[in-house]
């Protein structure tokens, strides 16, 4: 289980991360979202041992991470551009980390061999980055991680590519228990991946929910009256964000399902259909909630 209790750091003067509490069980797949800036790759160092913390505690079941060789060993964090060293082949590194992670698997890096079609005598360094990016799932997955953060991680990798490493994280999950914290702005990514979600604003967790609840939360609402519209309709109801489009009224309406109904019918509508949104869509309302919103900026 990873616990972020009450975390906070500064650069130069300034919190990129406030206050910070957060649980991620484990066998998970949390998805962290955020605007630019927001804190989501300090978040992640911290979380990783990369970076220490300038208040409260990061743990990975129940020990600190900074500095702590038996929990990094159980870790592995892929960042948003891998690192190799310098003229190694595929080989090498993988050697390479076989003597720094207990529970390498050089069976499993065979195996993976099928997914990753790469000669293993190459010099990673000469190769595209969409091949990069592939060598670093093929190593990352080879230590057999208890925990894998990744950091905008699907970046270069074509779709075929991307399914594949989908399915390999989700077989880890399911045979090994393994715990994954996903950052990317790729919210496609995330709503096909993660079971849990948060979102990051301006280092503060502003969200954090079981993603099937987020879900649940945020409706988009068509509905339509033969004469005009009643008066008070958008009364005693949280309304994100509304539009009309001819004759109908299209509405992001925070609230259960049950809720948004009993409201709206009161009004006898001729026409009223709940849509189900995208975690896209979301993302957009709800920032756009507490103040992070599109401008039109066309000229």
């Amino acid at each position: 289980m990873i616990e972020i209790k009450q975390v906070s750091k500064l650069y130069e003067g300034k919190e990129a991360i406030k206050n910070v509490t957060l649980v991620i069980p484990k066998g998970s797949i949390f998805g962290l979202l955020g605007s630019n800036g927001a804190g989501k790759t300090t978040l992640l160092k911290m979380l990783s041992g990369n970076l220490i913390q300038d208040a409260g505690e990061v743990l990975i079941d129940g020990s600190y991470v900074f500095e702590n060789r038996e929990v990094k060993n159980r870790c592995f964090f892929l960042p948003d551009t891998p690192y190799f060293l310098a003229n190694y082949t595929i080989t090498q590194m993988a050697g390479f980390y076989s003597h720094i992670y207990s529970e390498w698997s050089q069976e499993r890096f065979y195996q993976l061999q099928e997914v990753f079609p790469i000669p293993v005598q190459n010099k990673i360094h000469k190769l595209s980055k969409g091949m990069q990016r592939q060598v670093a799932f093929w190593l990352a997955l080879s230590t057999m991680p208890e925990v894998l953060i990744l950091d905008e991680p699907f970046d270069g990798l074509d779709p075929v590519m991307r399914k594949n490493v989908r399915q390999l994280l989700m077989q880890d999950v399911s045979e090994r228990n393994m715990t994954i914290l996903l950052s990317s702005h790729n919210l496609r990514e995330i709503e096909d991946l993660a079971d849990h979600v948060g979102i990051l604003h301006k280092g503060e967790l502003v969200i954090h929910k079981v993603l099937n609840d987020l879900k649940a939360d945020v409706h988009k609402v068509q509905i339509a009256f033969k004469h005009k519209i009643p008066h008070g309709l958008y009364r005693g109801i949280q309304i994100l964000n509304k539009e009309r489009r001819g004759s109908v009224i299209v509405c992001i309406v925070k609230g259960s399902e049950a809720m948004i109904k009993l409201h709206f019918n009161q009004f006898q509508p001729e026409i009223l259909d709940i849509l189900p949104l995208t975690l896209e869509e979301i993302f957009i309302y709800e920032m756009g909630d507490i103040g992070y919103v599109i401008q039109n900026n066309l000229v």
